[in-house]
């Protein structure tokens, strides 16, 4: 265990390494940059050399990013170079929404997914095939909807012509009520890909279960199809079903980006796109190694799962 979380630690450290290195340049190979994207096309060529002189632009590109890395290394994210805020309180103030709609996001997938996708396989197996194929055939429909043409059509059928939840307003935790509110849309959308995709992970793995031997011994000693169900075939398939929930945590941080965006929610998303859209290298570069971190983070902790459900696993 030791040795893996050493070798884990060493990955972690090239993969951000490398992300902070491709972010880096990358950025600054976008047309344009945060001076010309604040100043348009009316001011003169001197004062756009001044702002650029003032924002740290004119300094040779290594010298910048070594600078960066520096920064990285002591923990200091700096300030946005178009608004002057700190980053790092810009990060605190939006991770609390992000991870809010993250979590009941799974929290709603993994409620209705799963004994979707279970009974689904059990019906398959004793050949009643009419919920496995309905789910089936969802799964497909969903997985062919890009998000931002659900978040649109959420949008809107319940906001603007049933008007279930608000489509503007504060987002503050200091009111959970509308919080909530405000939020309840972006998961739904973000929910319905997840709980397709979830459930039909399920009921393969379930349906697997399902015909081993030591089921049908459970079936000969006479306890119940629920308990056979849900406590034997359920929990032995329960290791595919972690890896697809790990993947899909990580996955929602990038659904949030669009959800966030067309719901004008304050997360890391929407502090994402407007970094980009003003070219703001620091704020960009900043929250993209802050989601590969993220991401490593939630893989590592997945493994955990893996050898708390399975002791047999060995890393």
């Amino acid at each position: 265990m030791i040795d893996y979380a050493i070798k884990k630690s060493a990955q972690l450290f090239i993969t951000v390494f490398g992300v902070v290195t491709l972010v880096f340049f990358t950025l600054r190979l976008i047309p344009g940059d945060a001076a010309s994207a604040m100043a348009g096309d009316t001011i003169s060529g001197e004062a756009l050399d001044l702002m650029r002189e003032q924002m740290g632009l004119n300094e040779p590109l290594m010298s910048q990013y070594f600078g960066y890395l520096r920064d990285l290394v002591m923990l200091d994210l700096g300030q946005t170079i178009t608004t002057r805020l700190p980053i790092a309180e810009m990060i605190g103030n939006a991770i609390p929404v992000t991870l809010s709609i993250a979590l009941l996001t799974i929290l709603l997938t993994v409620v209705i997914s799963i004994p979707l996708g279970t009974v689904a396989a059990y019906m398959a197996h004793k050949g009643r095939t009419r919920l496995d194929n309905l789910l089936t055939g969802f799964a497909m429909l969903v997985d062919l909807m890009p998000s931002f043409w659900t978040a649109l059509v959420f949008l809107l059928l319940f906001s603007l012509t049933l008007g279930w939840f608000p489509a503007s307003g504060m987002v503050t935790l200091d009111d959970p009520a509308m919080f909530l509110s405000r939020i309840a849309l972006p998961v739904l959308v973000l929910s319905v890909t997840q709980i397709a995709t979830m459930a039909r992970i399920t009921r393969t793995s379930v349906l697997e279960i399902l015909s081993e031997d030591y089921v049908r011994t459970a079936r000969a000693m006479g306890w119940s199809e629920f308990r056979v169900l849900f406590r034997h075939a359920l929990k032995n398939a329960a290791l595919p079903i972690a890896t697809v929930i790990g993947l899909s945590f990580g996955n929602l941080l990038n659904g949030t980006v669009i959800v966030e965006f067309i719901f004008t929610i304050p997360g890391i998303g929407n502090l994402l796109i407007n970094g980009i859209n003003s070219r703001d290298y620091q704020l960009v570069q900043t929250l993209i190694v802050f989601y590969a971190l993220l991401f490593v983070s939630i893989n590592f902790i997945t493994d955990l799962v893996y050898r708390a459900l399975d002791p047999r696993v060995s890393f």
